[in-house]
């Protein structure tokens, strides 16, 4: 502590960014001040709680950088967490990714669902929405109105759509660019929040079914109608600017800060996002730092951000390239204060669960830590294997830091050599991994899980320690009923874990995630491989015979619903049977 007070009288009261570093010298934080030695020093006094108290705890050094100005320090601190990823800053971030709508800009036009982009695009975006099933029913809903292109790349002749009539046969039929232009400004005046075209277009299609007594079309017709009136135009609030606008609201307590974004579209409010996350640094430099982060990596810019007094507009401005402006009256006033009420609220509602969940979280990561005898655990990775009969094997590694999913982090393996050798697509993973890990100076594990007994960890140990790496290896035993009972360490020693203990949940969480991962990955494999290569993989059946049932039948679920006798047209029974139990497990 003395060595910190001595480089704290060093520090200037400037602008500048700070890097926080633990004891083995890894960034932990980064973070930017308008006066640097006021702000260091305030980590260093007094009692903290929360994160702020963990990250306290951990720091035995710390570096600086002195700027010119605030946007040069707001710079840099973007660009040292991008390069470094520091564990309380990812703390910080939203992890989830947010849909849009998508018009492109084809001749032809299609509506999809896409999620952020990183690159411009001449398409017209709409959102976001607060769930894919939203931005979803929303397509759909247009789609069923307006016959607009569904294909990626057009037939040769029209599809169910164009029967149904929700196509127009693009691929056959010459469409006047006229009716296309004339869908087109009726689906972008709606998704902008005028549904009144469209809300007159099915009432009149409505009376129209309805006076040639095709009373259930009508019907259909009228709850679609109710649909968009009650659903989608119930709005809390209408301005009269009519810009795209996004308000920013906060709430602090606790040690948490709750944000609240309302996008508003055409004058209303279409959507909005909440997110709760800990406080361990000023309020207004954290609010900047997650705006600049959802605004680079999740949303697109409006062409207003309405932001409350706290923050610096300017700054903000000048960074993001947008108008940004403080009310102080009037209707977008009370936008702002809108937005800070329910952020209070939505905190207030989430702060118990929220608390509780992250409490027991690090208590379980740390009780794991301890059992294990291990100075630190802050990233695990887990490892599980899938393949079928020794073919389309793969394997999955999911990422945890500090007890919680690390999604960015997950990896998936496709392995090069089918074979139903668990222990020879250990060894291949791991290699890979790890000899990947070194090869680009990746960040390391402290702790390297596989899912299974003393024979896969043996394996593991065995690369981890050719690659001379200092990762401790362990594995996770299942009793016979499938369910985590025990920890094997790579002395062969077991753990019995608790099962009503909170590190029994975190460990049976972590299994589930890496089994689900990688058999969803199995199964995204496996349903690319053509019914020619399913057949390739039964014994007894060869060229002659696999063209014949891939003429007769053509493809994998028709033969599945096939008897052994009805397959015996084109195999002997026996060869039949090994197809179909093959067939069981695909």
């Amino acid at each position: 502590m003395d060595y910190i007070k001595q480089k704290l009288s060093l520090v200037p009261n400037k602008p500048g960014c700070y890097q926080m570093k633990n004891k083995d010298g890894v960034i932990i934080y980064v973070g930017k001040a308008k006066k640097l030695k006021n702000r260091l020093s305030s980590y260093f006094r007094g009692t903290h709680t929360g994160k702020t108290a963990r990250l306290v705890s951990e720091i035995v050094d710390f570096e600086y950088v002195v700027v010119g100005s605030e946007k040069e320090s707001l710079i840099l601190e973007n660009n040292l967490i991008k390069q470094y990823d520091p564990k309380y800053n990812i703390l910080l971030r939203d992890d989830k990714s947010y849909p849009y709508i998508e018009l492109t800009d084809e001749e032809i036009p299609r509506l999809k669902i896409v999620r952020t982009l990183t690159k411009k695009t001449s398409s017209k975006l709409y959102g976001p929405y607060p769930n894919v099933t939203a931005a979803r029913s929303t397509v759909n809903l247009l789609n069923r109105i307006y016959p607009l292109r569904k294909c990626n790349t057009m037939g040769k002749k029209p599809c169910l759509y164009y029967h149904i009539g929700q196509c127009l046969g693009y691929c056959t039929h010459n469409v006047e660019s006229s009716k296309i232009d004339e869908m087109k400004k009726d689906i972008i005046t709606f998704l902008k929040g005028d549904y009144s075209l469209i809300i007159k277009k099915i009432e009149e299609d409505m009376y129209e079914q309805s006076s040639k007594l095709n009373f259930e079309k009508a019907k259909e017709l009228k709850d679609l109608r109710d649909y968009i009136t009650v659903t989608l135009s119930k709005q809390k609030v209408e301005i009269r600017d009519n810009t795209d606008i996004d308000v920013i609201g906060y709430f602090v307590d606790k040690d948490y800060l709750s944000i609240q974004i309302f996008f508003i579209r055409e004058g209303k409010i279409i959507e909005r996002h909440s997110k709760i996350i800990p406080l361990i640094d000023d309020i207004d430099e954290q609010l900047i730092s997650y705006i600049i982060d959802i605004y680079e990596n999740k949303f697109i810019l409006p062409k207003e951000l309405l932001v409350p007094e706290i923050l610096d507009s300017d700054l903000l401005s000048n960074y993001l390239g947008v108008s940004v402006k403080v009310p102080i009256k009037g209707e977008k006033k009370k936008l702002i204060d809108m937005a800070c009420s329910n952020a209070s609220i939505t905190l207030e509602n989430e702060f118990e669960m929220l608390e509780r969940d992250d409490n027991r979280t690090y208590i379980a990561n740390q009780e794991l830590k301890n059992i294990l005898g291990m100075d630190k655990l802050y990233r695990i990775e887990l490892f599980d294997n899938s393949h079928l009969f020794g073919t389309y094997s793969v394997s999955g590694m999911v990422v945890f830091k500090d007890g919680k999913k690390s999604k960015n982090d997950y990896r998936k393996f496709k392995i090069k050599i089918d074979t139903n050798d668990e222990y020879s697509m250990m060894r291949e993973v791991i290699y890979r991994r790890y000899f990947r890990v070194l090869k680009d100076n990746l960040e390391r594990p402290d702790l390297l899980i596989v899912d299974g007994g003393i024979g896969q960890i043996n394996i593991a140990k065995e690369i981890i320690d050719s690659l001379n790496l200092d990762i401790k290896v362990v594995g996770l035993r299942k009793n016979d009923r499938h369910a985590t009972e025990a920890l094997v360490t790579s002395d062969n020693k077991e753990i019995e874990i608790d099962k009503k203990s909170n590190l029994f949940f975190l460990l049976e969480r972590m299994q589930d995630e890496v089994h689900n991962f990688t058999i969803s990955y199995h199964k995204q494999i496996r349903s690319k491989g053509s019914l020619e290569s399913v057949l390739d993989n039964v014994e007894g059946i060869g060229n002659k015979r696999k063209l014949e049932l891939i003429k007769k039948y053509k493809t994998i679920n028709k033969i599945k619903s096939l008897t052994k006798e009805e397959l015996s047209s084109i195999l002997p029974l026996n060869v039949a049977e090994n197809l179909i139990e093959f067939l069981k497990n695909y």
